[in-house]
């Protein structure tokens, strides 16, 4: 965010960075290959480039996308805004997208680290998911893991490619 603690580089040469306009070709890769499976986001898995852009490149105040890089290939992108405008501002929203072929190696828990702590840092007092898949069962575990909590669930709400499912409104202080 602006004015947040820049890159962090970890040990096996993960990079964690706040996103740059120069890396929405890498962004764009891993978004289009997350939402073309039609199983995690609401988006339709034919969203044009530029729509999926305005959607996930965030610039305004509290607001940041993040890129989660090996080497010079993004394989996440992550985005923090205000889940409301004025008097609930003070709560964070987020979203997280780990390319398919880079899932299960660690890197989200990772990566979920240092975007909340920038959230943390930009003066959020908490975060809050508002449509978790419930059948996305590996981000619910990373979740609770992390201190989030189901505080609600909403029937239906999503079509999975294997019909409606509930979603999941998730919660944590910060």
């Amino acid at each position: 965010m602006a004015g947040g603690a820049g890159a962090r580089l970890t040990h096996d040469g993960l990079t964690l960075a706040e996103a740059q306009p120069d890396d929405w070709p890498g962004i764009w890769r891993v978004f289009h290959a997350v939402v073309a499976t039609a199983d995690t986001y609401p988006y339709p898995p034919d969203i044009t480039e530029g729509d999926a852009r305005s959607i996930w490149m965030r610039g305004g105040e509290r607001e940041a996308t993040f890129v989660a890089r090996i080497g010079d290939e993004i394989v996440g992108t992550a985005y923090v805004k205000p889940n409301q405008p004025g008097l609930g501002d003070h709560v964070a929203n987020a979203g997280w997208m780990i390319h398919p072929d880079s899932q299960g190696q660690g890197l989200g828990r990772r990566f979920a680290g240092y975007v909340i702590d920038q959230a943390r840092d930009s003066g959020y007092l908490g975060m809050q998911f508002n449509s978790v898949v419930s059948t996305n069962y590996a981000a619910v575990a990373l979740w609770e893991s992390l201190g989030f909590e189901i505080v609600g669930t909403v029937p239906a709400a999503f079509r999975h490619p294997s019909g409606l499912v509930p979603i999941h409104v998730m919660y944590r202080e910060l």
